[in-house]
């Protein structure tokens, strides 16, 4: 029988649950069809893989895009045409825009300015607050929520639940894992005089390691007194990861390129007020914990806390200088350097960043190739060579940490639902983003 598909992915190393091999993808309305040997199977398009890897898309399950109300900053559309250009096919888009996040209008207003405008396919946080609470259990399950966001320590924007008996509130209510900005506003109110005027070397000295554990431990306690589940967002400390190695029953947690990347004291003499973000870059020995804690297993998903803020933002002098940076467009380059540096497997990658995402949030029908899935993949060159600059970046902020950077590995296409939407760093389909769905929110 001569099949017949929409496109064929041809000759291309599929890297799958079952490991790696050269497979031809069939795509049919947008999922995948079949996977083999296809060629007696005919399609309108074929696309020649050859030499190239095909990755399960990749999920970035935290962004910022800054929209609404932060706009000269970042927005739905740049900010997922630099997700594309950097090969991503989804990602959760968090809540502390302005206005926040945190009712059913804010969110549906949210999902009308994505659909069809963004390049790849999305999922919002609903903040959590002491005043949504009772409207929590209905806003989680709404189509297109990837679920609650809570901050306990405070960053950009004003969602902050610093205290245990709100936290306590709002563990009550929720029955889906919920994601935490992990830093102890108490300890960081009292810290505020170690910061140094000009000097952004001082930024992990307030923002200290002890903040960071001290809130996960909180959280971790709450969540096993009310039974829930619990997700630790940019772990930046070695004190976490031998903590949450202890409580994974109720525990999962995210690493980012930055802080698997970059060390301070060096990133911030070099780079300054670009290398702040919250919880802060640190030294040599948190950074090299937290890849210890990618080979034990411990970390479950990357995220790339994409943060932007313009260059004249940045250059505001230290303190008054804002927290966060560019990064969903790097995220693939980055990891697949540390991939071809022997610092991580291909397929611990695909799995931080396509089937852990999938498995964590119950994401339906995408993070892994296989027949009936959505046809997202992220198609990279191992072998290629390439220098990030901030001319590539597609984000209106215009600039990334890692400008000069030679990295080897590069993402060269990026397939939605069936779409070829980058091909060779060039933007190749109008904008026809979609909500992602969740096995916990879909209808019954």
């Amino acid at each position: 029988m001569n099949q017949r598909f929409d496109t064929i992915l041809k000759s291309g190393t599929v890297v799958n649950q079952d490991g790696e091999g050269v497979r031809d993808i069939g795509i049919a309305n947008g999922r995948i069809a079949a996977i083999g040997s296809l060629g007696q199977a005919t399609a309108a398009e074929t696309v020649d893989c050859k030499g190239l890897h095909i990755l399960p898309g990749v999920i970035d399950t935290q962004v910022h895009f800054r929209e609404p109300g932060l706009t000269q900053k970042e927005d739905l559309e740049t900010g997922s045409r630099s997700a594309v250009m950097g090969g991503v096919t989804v990602v959760f888009e968090m809540p502390n825009t302005d206005p926040l996040t945190v009712t059913e209008a804010t969110f549906s207003d949210k999902i009308k300015r994505a659909h069809h405008r963004m390049h790849c396919d999305f999922a919002f946080f609903i903040g959590g607050t002491r005043e949504n609470v009772q409207d929590l259990p209905t806003l989680e399950r709404a189509p297109g929520c990837a679920g609650v966001k809570v901050f306990i320590g405070s960053s950009t924007g004003a969602l902050l639940v610093e205290d245990d008996e709100s936290l306590r509130r709002i563990f009550a209510v929720i029955k889906r894992r919920a994601a935490f900005h992990a830093e102890d506003e108490y300890r960081l109110n009292e810290r505020k005089s170690l910061r140094i005027e000009g000097d952004p070397r001082s930024h992990p000295v307030w923002r200290d390691e002890t903040a960071a554990l001290m809130a996960t431990q909180r959280l971790v306690t709450i969540a096993r007194e009310s039974g829930k589940r619990i997700h630790v967002l940019h772990i930046s400390t070695k004190q976490e990861i031998d903590y949450l190695r202890d409580h994974k029953d109720v525990a999962s947690c995210e690493a980012t390129p930055h802080h698997l990347t970059l060390v301070a004291p060096e990133c911030y003499e070099r780079l300054g007020t670009h290398a702040q973000m919250n919880p802060p870059v640190r030294s040599a020995d948190h950074r090299d914990h937290i890849w210890y804690g990618i080979e034990q297993g411990i970390i479950d998903v990357l995220g790339s806390d994409h943060a932007p803020h313009t260059l004249e933002e940045k250059a505001t002098t230290y303190p008054a200088s804002p927290s966060g940076m560019t990064g969903v467009q790097t995220l693939v380059p980055l990891m697949l350097d540390h991939v071809n540096a022997g610092r991580l497997s291909l397929a611990r990658f695909v799995d931080l960043s396509s089937a852990g995402p999938a498995r964590l949030y119950n994401i339906a029908t995408k993070g892994r190739i296989a027949a009936g899935y959505d046809a997202d993949f992220t198609i990279v060159d191992l072998k290629r060579s390439e220098t990030i600059t901030n001319k590539w970046v597609a984000s209106k902020a215009g600039w990334t940490p890692y400008d000069g950077v030679r990295v080897t590995g590069w993402p060269v296409g990026t397939f939605v639902r069936g779409k070829r939407v980058m091909w060779q760093g060039e933007l190749m389909t109008p904008s026809t983003g979609e909500p992602v769905g969740f096995l916990e929110t879909l209808k019954a």
